[in-house]
């Protein structure tokens, strides 16, 4: 039975999430897009990342720069649930621009969906988590689906982008996931609402995904919603207790039973299997990323096959199919030294031949673009930002591989790598 679209929109405002997006008819019905190859970037340049053939990009997209609960006479406007909700045009096209110079030409892009505090304290109230701390690393909070104002709010601000960037006319450019927070297990840093144990933190996660998920499908066929989970196994973050950070492994379990349980929906799952030490680019030497065993404390690159096995699981899958994954966010940093950059471009080079071949996988998403200051000393860009020659921001011996890597040219890019890494031919990576 086809469910009414605003019994739908009722019930996603008032918290009664657990309604299937499945039962529902789209506003726009297709297939998810099909990508020429696995080759991605977190895109800050964006005609630099065209030139570098990038098949996937993913953008940050913050929530509390977008609503204008003020109700500004020049905002868009959507109406559901017999209410309106505006959004900033500045912004909202900001993001039009980018998404569809991308889309345009091909590339798949996924949206990194944040809530970070802003200096307007009616944003926060109605965006941010109520228990996230104030001054919470990275200024990053959960979603706020406690308040029934928060849970309208954020459904239909999902719904108008999905309708937005899903129109058949591609108008302002073409979305094709959600990847709801970020290194969810990390939750302290990356998603704050206090100090709370896994499981509290996992059900109110669980809300939210669930609430996002039907306000963009209700708009799009094809839009995936992924979760966000870091390379901390089956151990947490050590920088953190456990009200603060928590195995991705634990709390993934965790989450599927409970969706199970409140009625079981389309969800993904987008990882991020940095190198252990993220100042080493050599992950084929992480000690703490053991293969061939679950038990591992990591999952890096080195044993990034155990993911999707993992997924494969009956007890993860959905109707019968094993969630999708996709590398939303990893990098190699640039030692400060003389073959640093050998080493990190040697890395990048290894993940990709892996990444390439391995099935389950849909997308290697690189971050960074652009070395960062704000990194905490990480230089994981595939240019610096350290002016040479009169180019600001000059390109790395990891750019020349990047821009190769999905060409018949790879061959002779990677082919340095070899003996930094101990291989004698890439026949075997992968397989």
């Amino acid at each position: 039975m086809k469910i009414p679209k605003f019994i739908i929109a009722a019930a996603l405002a008032s918290g009664l999430v657990s309604v299937s997006a499945e039962t529902v008819a789209p506003r726009y019905a297709g297939p998810y897009p099909a990508a020429a190859s696995k080759k991605g970037l977190q895109v800050e340049l964006v005609d630099d990342a065209l030139a570098l053939g990038v098949k996937h990009a993913g953008l940050n997209f913050n929530l509390c720069a977008l609503i204008d609960p003020q109700g500004g006479t020049n905002s868009p406007v959507w109406e559901t649930g017999g209410r309106q909700y505006r959004f900033h045009r500045g912004y909202l096209e900001s993001l039009d621009k980018r998404i569809k110079a991308l889309s345009d030409q091909g590339v798949v892009v996924t949206l990194i969906v944040l809530t970070y505090q802003s200096g307007d304290p009616e944003v926060n109230r109605i965006m941010v988590h109520p228990r996230c701390e104030t001054n919470a690393p990275n200024r990053l909070g959960n979603f706020n689906t406690v308040t029934d104002e928060g849970r309208r709010w954020l459904a239909a601000t999902l719904e108008f982008c999905a309708e937005r960037w899903s129109r058949p006319d591609k108008k302002f450019g073409r979305v094709a996931g959600y990847i709801i927070g970020n290194e969810v297990n990390s939750h302290w840093w990356w998603a704050n609402m206090g100090r709370v144990s896994m499981p509290e933190f996992a059900d109110d996660y669980l809300r939210t995904v669930r609430l996002a998920h039907a306000a963009i499908r209700k708009e799009s066929g094809w839009a995936r919603v992924y979760l966000s989970l870091e390379h901390h196994w089956n151990i947490r973050y050590a920088a953190g207790d456990e009200q603060q950070s928590s195995p991705a492994r634990a709390l993934l379990d965790y989450f599927a039973r409970q969706a199970r349980a409140g009625g079981d929906f389309d969800w993904h799952v987008a990882f991020h299997p940095y190198p252990e030490n993220l100042f080493e680019p050599r992950f084929w030497r992480d000690k703490t990323a053991t293969t061939n065993v679950l038990t591992t404390p990591r999952i890096t690159f080195k044993n990034l096959e155990l993911l999707p096995a993992y997924l494969r699981r009956p007890e993860l899958q959905f109707h019968g199919q094993p969630r999708r994954i996709i590398l939303s966010e990893q990098g190699f940093h640039t030692p400060a030294r003389a073959d640093g950059e050998t080493l990190q471009a040697a890395a990048f080079c290894y993940a990709y031949k892996k990444i390439e071949r391995l099935a389950g996988i849909d997308a290697f998403i690189l971050h960074r673009h652009v070395d960062c200051d704000q990194e905490g000393g990480l230089l994981l860009g595939l240019r610096g930002n350290q002016p040479k020659a009169g180019d600001p921001q000059p390109r790395k011996k990891i750019y020349d591989c990047f821009r190769a890597a999905d060409t018949p040219e790879w061959w002779v890019a990677f082919e340095f790598a070899l003996p930094v890494i101990g291989l004698k031919n890439w026949d075997a990576v992968g397989r």
